[in-house]
């Protein structure tokens, strides 16, 4: 009997989802990193997830994971670590909104690197786009000219827009890896890898974290564990061009959280800056919505 297919708006509501728990996992890691640093809040935030998702994944009594499954596990791995640094690092310099619209280049970059690496179709408009999207990134930079915010301010910047371009790759890596693995695996080799890879740098850069932590810690996780899983779960069922706008739910998410907890304000520089990339990213983006196989692996080619 074949697969029953999953409308693609169901898909799309589920990475929505996601990416609004994600958002409420940057507020809380913003405050997390300023309090004990980027490394130890990195560090101890993979190790509660991935007591978590051990729990969530031993449940099921699993096999192991398939070799080219296995594969993707480390290199994506890999990749969120320095991604992860670099953002988090970034973030506790520079407002949460303007880094989330930063970060905003990376759906469109996901875009060409879907076409290259995945083989998925683009439109002509993604050249266009980019320039848009460049443009947006200038004005946000312009906006921290007229500010004068700082050499740390455009340190974070500088950090943030690496980060994005680790994470154009990600998303690409995400929907490479949905199709051979469920949510639980990723999940758990996710956090796995990540942890395995920090602790190499513990006796140095490790410490016990402070009492009133220990509450954000187990928070970030719970977030961040709920968001991998609702993301694998969209991005097995629907292309990662299709699924990149989500991304953009997120700048709402940011300056709410940024104006409640850091009393954080948006600039109009942002605001044109944000609306400008959103507005690339769409234009790249543009596809009717169609059906996708249910099951992860009859998507595979």
């Amino acid at each position: 009997m074949p697969a029953r297919p999953t409308p693609l708006p169901i898909a799309f509501a589920a990475g929505t989802l996601g990416i609004a728990l994600f958002s409420a996992m940057d507020a809380v890691m913003k405050g997390m990193t300023i309090a004990m640093g980027v490394y130890n809040a990195m560090l101890w935030r993979f190790g509660a997830i991935f007591v978590m998702t051990a729990i969530l994944y031993l449940a099921g009594r699993p096999s192991m994971p398939r070799r080219d499954a296995m594969r993707f596990h480390l290199i994506r791995g890999c990749v969120t670590v320095v991604m992860a640094l670099l953002f988090f690092w970034g973030l506790a310099r520079v407002p949460m909104a303007q880094a989330i619209a930063l970060c905003y280049i990376a759906p469109l970059l996901a875009l060409v690197l879907a076409a290259v690496l995945l083989k998925e179709r683009i439109g002509r408009s993604v050249i266009g786009a980019s320039l848009i999207a460049v443009s947006g990134v200038g004005v946000i930079l312009l906006g921290q000219t007229q500010a004068q915010m700082g050499e740390e301010v455009l340190l974070g910047t500088a950090a943030i827009l690496a980060s994005a371009v680790c994470y154009s790759y990600n998303i690409i890596l995400m929907r490479q890896q949905a199709l051979l693995a469920g949510p639980a695996e990723i999940s758990f080799f996710q956090s796995l890898v990540v942890g395995g890879i920090l602790l190499l740098a513990a006796p140095w850069l490790g410490a016990l974290p402070p009492s009133e932590q220990v509450a954000p810690i187990l928070l970030a996780a719970a977030l961040a564990t709920g968001s991998l899983f609702l993301l694998s779960w969209a991005y097995a069922r629907a292309e990662a061009n299709y699924l990149a706008p989500t991304e953009y739910t997120s700048f709402v998410w940011a300056a709410l959280f940024g104006w409640l907890i850091f009393d954080e304000t948006v600039s109009l520089y942002t605001l044109a800056g944000a609306a400008l990339i959103v507005a690339a990213c769409i234009l790249a983006a543009r596809r009717k919505p169609g059906l996708v196989a249910h099951d992860a692996e009859a998507a595979l080619p």
